[in-house]
């Protein structure tokens, strides 16, 4: 039987052998939330990318470019980090090169795994029965905050291992830790994060909606998977 693990944040990866299994990148506030929405509404692949400057040399080749730092869109660009930029105007047909503090990052510290997949609430059962289907061990990457553990992510993680439970063993100790904050979790997830330090962030930044609409699970059944340097919908 596969087994599912978590790393809690990317700083940790060199401690986890990635060869033969999926890893799934998570940033649910808000870059991998804002991905499975745009790859949902119409936008035919994402260049995720780590700097400012890698990003913007995107639109010169016709792709919307997106940046996030510290929670606020970076100067010059066309989107920040809101899922709302992908439902409050048509972008269907469109590229998307984005770059985000976090979560952009862990997508591409999670290379060395046979296949990059992208996670959010939006998609984790979709992503449950695609990890299913293939059978491998499942590594859930959560982008965390500047290296640090956040919480949002890890629930994610518990979620997920919710989903595959009976099929995947569960028996890591940070696969246990996400599972049961999950279950203690999940009758309010908004109220259980009320305090944590990325939700406080994001609602000084008057984005509440943001992070309730983060937080819905099966909105979509988009799986991004990365396909050389672009995150596409799995087949």
């Amino acid at each position: 039987m596969p087994s599912m693990d978590v790393c809690f944040s990317p700083e940790l990866l060199p401690l986890y052998n990635l060869t033969g299994k999926i890893a799934v990148a998570v940033d649910v506030l808000r870059a991998t939330s804002s991905m499975v929405t745009a790859l949902s509404h119409g936008i035919t692949h994402i260049a995720p990318v780590s700097e400012l400057d890698s990003c913007l040399a995107y639109r010169d080749l016709g792709y919307l470019v997106a940046a996030e730092r510290d929670g606020i869109k970076a100067e010059g660009f066309d989107l920040g980090n809101s899922p709302f930029h992908y439902l409050e105007e048509d972008r269907t047909g469109r590229m998307l090169a984005i770059t985000t503090t976090n979560g952009t990052q862990a997508i591409r510290l999670s290379r060395a795994a046979d296949e990059v997949l992208v996670g959010a609430f939006l998609n984790v059962g979709a992503v449950a029965e695609y990890v299913r289907k293939a059978g491998k061990d499942v590594i859930v990457v959560c982008a965390g905050w500047k290296g640090l553990f956040n919480l949002e992510d890890t629930l994610f993680a518990g979620a997920l291992a919710e989903r595959l439970e009976g099929d995947f063993t569960l028996n890591h100790d940070a696969t246990l830790a996400a599972y049961h904050l999950y279950k203690a979790a999940k009758a309010d997830k908004l109220g259980f994060l009320s305090k944590s330090s990325h939700v406080q962030r994001l609602e000084r930044l008057h984005i509440l909606k943001d992070i309730e609409f983060c937080l819905q699970e099966d909105t979509y059944t988009v799986v991004p998977v990365l396909k050389g340097e672009f995150l596409v919908p799995a087949e």
